[in-house]
């Protein structure tokens, strides 16, 4: 460990000068190990980095040879952290360092209270270019390479932040990762923070960093379609928990309760609603329109209402809803064997008319299917019959059709939407999305990058696939009625 008190003089040139000379040496031997050995079949590369590495924390954690004192102080406390460094290492890494240490030797830096918890573990890094952190310390360390313009920390912790998203925590970390993400302008991890909340909402939801989560945050989930949750009663249940605790104003709640896409709840649900929610009683004047318009849309013939209503618009769109009535998961054992079929019924449209139709769907799983350009040649010649063909060459298919068709359909598209679940960090969650185009059985790229051969792969959870299909009924405006 550093030594962090005690007053300790800054050492003599001669030790600066001897560090010079190690880092001279270590940086030629890197280079050496690099160059062309001549394709001599003796030449072998001895490598002692490590035990490099281990003197170079012997070098840091005893001083020899320090030639910089770095005291770091925070408003809460009036003691300093003290660090005996070395000028040429903190210089080789950080820019900022370079620049101050040009004409002193004892430098003192004002850090907040989480930045200073970590600064010896930064400053371990500048040495040996290694660090472990955990969940908590994520932002605070890539603060503090941010501030110094430690470039390679920087990438480094942001890309362990866009691997972490599944793992567990008591309070949540991904809803003040994305707050952060926007702070620093890291439009990348943004939208893996977004992405992520989107598709495994439900888990968010109940945890302790939804009342966390900003007015901005809000809305952006709010407009999209790709929600993945269990309903849209559900999400009224979670933005009326989060209107109730953070008291927005009247504008920027009505803002919130006219995102929610109320035709998608049932009318019983929102005759509920009605009588018992206070949220709903409070601002009741800025949603009435949209209720009186999901009562009419429940009440009327989707043919009917599509007359007189545009229903090309996200209030009528479903969102990639869990319930049983929108879709079936599909568990596959040993999805690398051979092809599997299935089948499950949807609710016909999320209009009350529609309530009682429903539509079977089949689904056929192929794990080896091969495209037209990939299949099997066959040629009169005797030295070329067929071409060889390998079973790596195949790729996953899935192919979703309805088993029957029906006057009902008219005026609806069907969108189908299938999940992946997979482990992460312990936890099953939603990382992949496949969405078919609205006149197509099948998407071209469903698990083009997954290797269902191998046991480990991560699209597998103890050597099986699991599927969520999600049908969406989409109605289609037709010929508008004069009113």
């Amino acid at each position: 460990m550093a030594r962090l008190t005690g007053a300790r003089p800054v050492a003599t040139h001669r030790w600066g000068c001897a560090t010079a000379a190690f880092l001279l040496l270590l940086l030629t031997v890197q280079a050496a190990q690099k160059a062309d050995l001549g394709g001599d079949g003796t030449a072998a590369t001895i490598n002692h980095s490590l035990m490099l590495l281990q003197r170079l924390q012997e070098l840091l954690q005893n001083g020899n040879g320090s030639d910089v004192v770095l005291r770091v102080r925070t408003a809460a406390s009036e003691e300093a952290k003290v660090f005996h460094t070395h000028q040429l290492l903190l210089s080789l890494q950080s820019e900022v360092f370079e620049s101050l240490l040009r004409n002193q030797s004892i430098i003192t830096l004002h850090e907040p209270p989480e930045t200073a918890a970590l600064f010896e573990k930064f400053i371990r890094y500048l040495y040996c270019g290694g660090v472990s952190i955990l969940l908590h310390q994520a932002i605070p360390m890539h603060q503090l390479a941010s501030k110094y313009r430690v470039w390679g920390l920087q990438r480094g912790v942001a890309e362990y932040m866009k691997t972490h998203l599944a793992s567990e925590s008591s309070q949540g970390h991904v809803v003040g990762w994305y707050h952060y993400a926007v702070r620093i302008g890291d439009v990348a991890l943004q939208e893996s923070c977004l992405q992520f909340l989107a598709w495994n909402l439900s888990a968010v939801l109940g945890s302790a960093e939804w009342s966390s989560v900003s007015v901005e945050l809000l809305l952006l989930l709010l407009e999209r379609s790709d929600l993945v949750l269990h309903s849209e009663l559900e999400l009224y249940t979670a933005v009326e928990s989060w209107l109730s605790r953070r008291q927005p104003e009247g504008p920027v709640a009505a803002r919130v309760l006219r995102a929610i896409r109320y035709p998608m709840i049932a009318p019983s649900q929102l005759f509920r609603l009605q009588a018992q929610s206070a949220v709903l009683a409070q601002h009741y004047s800025a949603v009435q329109d949209l209720l009186f318009q999901a009562f009419q849309f429940h009440a009327a013939s989707p043919l009917h209402f599509a007359k007189y209503f545009d229903v090309n618009c996200s209030m009528f769109l479903p969102r990639n809803y869990l319930a049983p009535s929108w879709g079936a998961q599909w568990v596959i054992n040993n999805p690398a064997r051979d092809d599997r079929s299935t089948s499950f019924q949807t609710q016909l449209g999320p209009s009350s008319h529609d309530a009682g139709k429903r539509v079977t769907w089949n689904v056929l799983f192929s794990p080896r299917w091969l495209p037209v350009s990939l299949r099997p040649v066959y040629s009169d010649s005797v030295s070329a019959a067929v071409q060889p063909v390998r079973i790596e060459d195949g790729r996953p298919r899935l192919v979703i059709t309805p088993a029957m068709s029906s006057p009902d359909f008219a005026g609806v598209s069907f969108q189908k939407t299938v999940l992946v679940g997979v482990r992460q960090q312990g936890r099953v969650l939603v990382k992949h999305a496949y969405s078919f185009h609205q006149s197509s059985d099948e998407t071209a790229d469903f698990l083009v990058h997954a290797d269902l051969q191998r046991r480990t792969s991560e699209y597998l959870i103890d050597n099986s696939l699991h599927l969520h299909i999600i049908i969406k009924p989409v109605y289609h405006s037709l010929i508008r009625v004069k009113k």
